[in-house]
């Protein structure tokens, strides 16, 4: 039982600890005419009330899978909700043909190169991964 117990408080710890280091970047590609963003903006488009960007193109959304932790910290911090509240309302969105949810992309690269090679697209990702191809529109910590 106290493996169990050490496993949990050692998880729990790591969770915290990646969440106290996160920096996630939210990215548009080097050829979007977005240069900034608020986080109420990217939450609105992550959250299906909007789907624009503020060049006024139309938003196509890059999102990382569930299991990525990334996600998480994303949305508890730009939108102030979790990875499955956020999945719950696109679903109700999704039934009543009022959205499409964002792409869910399999890995950061995947993102990084979908926001890229799409000068409308926008995406988020560990700030580390930025390079030259994309630009970061807002940095969430």
């Amino acid at each position: 039982m106290t493996d169990k117990i050490r496993c949990a408080v050692l998880l729990a710890l790591a969770a915290a600890a990646f969440d106290a280091q996160a920096q996630v970047a939210v990215v548009v590609s080097a050829k979007s005419a977005t240069a900034t963003m608020t986080a109420d903006q990217v939450a609105s488009i992550f959250l299906g009330k909007s789907n624009t960007l503020p060049s006024g193109a139309a938003a196509a959304a890059a999102d990382l899978p569930e299991s990525a932790a990334a996600r998480e910290h994303f949305y508890t911090k730009v939108t102030g909700k979790s990875s499955a509240q956020v999945k719950a309302g696109w679903s109700r969105l999704v039934f009543s043909g009022k959205a499409t949810p964002p792409k869910e992309l399999a890995s950061a690269a995947d993102v990084k190169s979908f926001v890229a090679g799409n000068p409308d697209a926008i995406g988020y990702i560990d700030k580390s991964a930025v390079d030259g191809t994309v630009k970061v529109v807002l940095s969430v910590d």
